[in-house]
């Protein structure tokens, strides 16, 4: 596979970051929140943010951002009531991955492996 270009990393970079808020928004997020899903500091956040084509992400924060933009076209497909796939990440979950938890309690971990197992669980959901 070929090494993505810096100029290509920053283009999708700054493309999830203009999405990114209305995600954060849509489920209800705090800026705390917002900023620890992506593994940045709240005034990182704030300022990547405010200017999406100045931000500069490592591989981390792609990574990320990835995976959260996956996790929400993915409620978006399962769920095709907005209230309803947008609310899903608050709603605490009997499946054994969040053990009564909710989805976004998972995510808040702190680990990119978080996100992951809940990337994995609602592509497994979609078969």
């Amino acid at each position: 596979m070929q090494q993505m270009t810096a100029r290509k990393q920053h283009q999708l970079g700054a493309a999830g970051l203009r999405a990114y808020p209305n995600i954060a928004r849509a489920w209800g997020l705090t800026e705390t929140q917002a900023a620890r899903l992506l593994g940045a500091p709240e005034s990182t956040y704030r300022r990547w943010k405010r200017n999406p084509e100045r931000a500069s992400l490592d591989v981390n924060h792609l990574e990320r951002l990835s995976l959260i933009l996956g996790i929400h076209k993915n409620l978006h497909i399962l769920l095709p009531r907005e209230d309803a796939a947008n609310s899903w990440v608050r709603r605490p979950n009997t499946n054994p991955l969040f053990a009564g938890h909710t989805p976004l309690e998972r995510m808040l971990g702190g680990q990119v492996g978080d996100l992951v197992a809940v990337r994995q669980h609602l592509d497994g959901a979609r078969g």
